[in-house]
């Protein structure tokens, strides 16, 4: 049986990852931080199928401690602080979590399990400013947010670990998408709640 490791597994698209992955009969682990409030209403269908472990994108120890726990086989780095408002207001949270959390999880990797492939969630907004029409994996970075400048370095460190220790290690590059879970801050989601 293969193994799935998904940090941001309680957020919009790990939720979705999760239950398509035990659909194909994956063990799936989910990286879950330590919160005052429970956050796992994306999850309450499928939590007594997935092994939940507690860690965090900014602290190296746990996140080394929770690869060495699971030994996936694949690992989906889908965790950021993903509101770019916020990015403004906390932007070296964001730039700790959203772009040095990449290197811990490629770094625990490198260690523990190089042979897992690697999967970073990039970001439209690393385009930011857009010069040309439609983006391709050719259209330069001009990020216009501290969200989209810690995007573009996942991005380029997934690229580094890739090239320098030849490590199965790609980025998908995410515009934007909705569904009912994600979260009423985006003002996609808000219009589409009221018009619900």
């Amino acid at each position: 049986m293969k193994k799935a490791f998904i940090t941001g597994i309680t957020g919009q698209d790990g939720s979705y990852l999760a239950e398509f992955l035990l659909k194909k009969n994956y063990q799936v682990f989910g990286l879950t931080r330590r919160t005052s409030t429970s956050n796992h209403d994306r999850i309450k269908d499928i939590v007594d199928d997935i092994t939940l472990v507690s860690g965090d994108l900014l602290d190296q120890h746990s996140i080394s401690h929770a690869i060495k726990e699971a030994q996936p086989d694949e690992v989906y780095n889908l965790a950021a602080q993903s509101f770019v408002p916020t990015s403004w207001s906390q932007p070296v949270l964001t730039g700790e979590f959203t772009a040095l959390g990449v290197t811990r999880v490629l770094e625990a990797l490198r260690i523990a399990k190089p042979d897992a492939k690697f999967y970073q969630a990039s970001s439209s907004e690393m385009f930011g400013k857009v010069r040309m029409t439609p983006q391709t994996e050719e259209t330069p970075f001009y990020p216009r947010s501290p969200y989209g400048v810690a995007k573009v370095y996942g991005h380029w460190i997934t690229v580094n670990y890739r090239e320098s220790f030849d490590m199965f290690a790609v980025s998908g590059i995410l515009f934007n998408h909705e569904s009912e879970r994600r979260g009423l801050e985006f003002v996609t989601r808000k219009i589409t709640h009221g018009v619900a």
